[in-house]
């Protein structure tokens, strides 16, 4: 019986758990403010139940430093610390994922005239210019539409439950450091690619009306640009939006390709 299992095994069961509630309190949209903290805790421990069967079946989590010392020795709380290290680094990748769809929001924010207009982002929990807290909420709603969340359950934290130990993770740390700093760098290559449609056309607009107003002075480009560069702007964003999705949908699923290629590469299966 599963209940007299996890009674036997209760300090497996807070391992997993430590390691759901710090992948839950750093993933975005799970880790929104507007989401109840007991939302979040239930979460956690319906996730950490869910893979409790799995893990218990893995001798090697058993033979971990620190579980058979007891609950409040020194070496099962650097356990807890580590399950901790995983969940946050797991909920750090994918926000690094969705991080490209804010940046390519500020990169021709500043062109279009809304360089100024930052305001507070509830999802990502930032001052986030209009156009790039835009962007982050279609990534939020394609994440949702492509099956996001039970991705990353399934492809994030319970492939982690089964590939990976905090001691294979330090053995393995600079896989984990080389996927972090490849995460950073495609998050601009991403955000550029998304962004550089709008960005390339408002950078042709700009030059178009400098030569406008070189060759015509009496024209006041300060008060015709603006409003030249904003409809350009939303028109060219209505025309991509659909091509916006397709690539933010690919950024996502090539994201979590690369999480579960760190398992194999650092993991390599528990067991």
């Amino acid at each position: 019986m599963i209940p007299d299992e996890l009674l036997q095994n209760a300090p497996l069961f807070l391992l997993l758990f430590a390691r759901s509630i710090a992948m839950i309190e750093v993933a975005p949209l799970l880790s929104s403010e507007s989401v109840p903290q007991t939302a979040k805790v239930s979460l956690a421990l319906f996730a950490a139940f869910a893979v409790f069967p799995s893990a218990s079946a893995q001798d090697d989590w058993m033979l971990l430093p620190g579980m058979t010392d007891g609950v409040f020795s020194l070496g099962y709380a650097l356990l807890i610390a580590g399950e901790g290290i995983i969940g946050i680094i797991i909920g750090f990748f994918i926000t690094i994922i969705f991080a490209a769809a804010s940046s390519a929001g500020q990169f021709f924010s500043l062109q279009m005239g809304f360089g100024a207009s930052e305001t507070f982002d509830p999802l990502a929990q930032i001052e986030n210019p209009l156009m790039g807290q835009f962007l982050n909420l279609v990534a939020m709603l394609t994440f949702l539409v492509m099956g996001g969340l039970p991705d990353m359950f399934l492809g994030g934290f319970a492939a982690s439950v089964k590939s990976l130990n905090i001691v294979e993770l330090v053995n393995g740390r600079e896989n984990v450091t080389a996927m972090l700093v490849g995460g950073l760098a495609r998050l601009f290559l991403n955000a550029i690619v998304i962004s550089m449609p709008i960005l390339g056309t408002l950078f042709l607009t700009s030059l178009a009306t400098g030569l406008i107003s070189k060759a015509a002075p009496q024209i006041n480009i300060l008060s015709e640009g603006f409003p030249i560069s904003i409809s350009v702007a939303f028109i060219l964003i209505m025309a991509t939006l659909p091509f916006m999705v397709e690539a933010l949908g690919r950024v996502l699923e090539s994201g979590f390709r690369s999480l579960q290629d760190l398992y194999i590469q650092v993991g390599g299966g528990i067991g």
